[in-house]
């Protein structure tokens, strides 16, 4: 089968959320094992990833060096952790295939995923992104351009655009890379975010787009036979943090559909997984997977019991 695969933020960091290069690469290393998994048993694996602890670094980073060098946008610093998350993984992937006696080829693409400049995104920042900081500091930047939030006692955070993916542009070389046999790393962060002018020029753009929902928007594209969102918990649960709490395992689209309608799932956390997930299979993919990372090889096989939350066309 083609799979693609959705790497969350637990697969980029250390268990404490830490973000150093070491931590980074243990945890990367610890993915990439479950990954060859899936690959060993005879599956042909896409992968994208998160890249959110990394951007905020750089973020960081721009904030302190701003008086010493420019300040990048959002689009090139999506441009470096893509860079620096693809090659990582691609060390770590071959070290485990290698060690499996499998010799597969792979590459990490830089990848932009285009979206509309008349998006609502734009007009209404809402994604957070980056580090609280006080008001002082808060409003040096808000007067260079910068849109910030006041958030209480936690002080001011930034928001952007989180406009919605229409076409990641890179999707035909993916299809090349697929067909000469390789393992393809793409679409990390949920892509460069970039619009097209009128003249039919691309041009990035400060946003920040959903990893998942262009993992289920490249997973259609590229004929996938299964989406699958790794994440820090087995199953998506509803009645989360209630007496009722109860775990979801195998499902049709529309009894899903039916508990994201109720509010079961967080806009912060779960929701964007589970509504990636119902893309996929109302754009007419066989099955949405949503499971921890540990799982994912033996999520992708089984089927009666389901491993993980499955959603099915029903």
């Amino acid at each position: 089968m083609r799979i693609l695969i959705a790497l969350g933020g637990n697969a980029m960091t250390g268990p404490d959320g830490s973000a150093t290069p070491q931590a980074q690469g243990a945890a990367i290393r610890t993915a990439m094992a479950h990954v060859a998994e899936v690959i060993a048993r005879g599956h042909e694996v896409v992968l994208t990833h998160g890249n959110g602890p990394q951007v905020g670094n750089l973020l960081v980073k721009n904030e302190l060096a701003a008086a010493v060098v420019p300040p990048v946008s959002l689009d090139w610093c999506g441009a470096q952790t893509q860079g620096t998350i693809g090659f990582t993984i691609l060390d770590a992937l071959e070290a485990e295939l290698r060690a499996r006696g499998i010799d597969r080829p792979a590459a990490a693409i830089v990848s932009r995923t285009l979206v509309d400049a008349g998006d609502p995104g734009f007009t209404k920042p809402t994604k957070p992104i980056g580090r609280f900081l006080p008001d002082a500091e808060a409003h040096v930047l808000i007067a260079h351009g910068q849109t910030w939030e006041d958030r209480g006692e936690k002080g001011w955070r930034r928001v952007v655009a989180s406009p919605e993916p229409i076409e990641v542009l890179e999707t035909g070389t993916i299809r090349t890379l697929l067909g000469a046999g390789y393992l393809v790393v793409a679409a990390g962060g949920g892509g460069i975010p970039v619009v097209r002018t009128t003249d039919g020029e691309v041009h990035g753009v400060e946003a920040v787009i959903d990893k998942d929902l262009t993992a289920a928007l490249l997973a259609q594209a590229l004929d996938a036979d299964v989406l699958v969102i790794a994440t820090d918990v087995e199953n998506a649960m509803i009645g989360w943090g209630t007496p009722g709490q109860r775990a979801l395992s195998a499902l049709s689209l529309a009894e899903m559909q039916g508990y994201a309608e109720a509010g079961e799932f967080a806009s912060g956390s779960m929701g964007p997984k589970v509504e990636a997930a119902m893309r996929f299979v109302a754009g007419g993919g066989a099955r949405s997977i949503i499971t921890s990372l540990d799982r994912i090889a033996d999520a992708v096989e089984a089927s009666d019991p389901a491993v993980g939350t499955v959603i099915h066309p029903g």
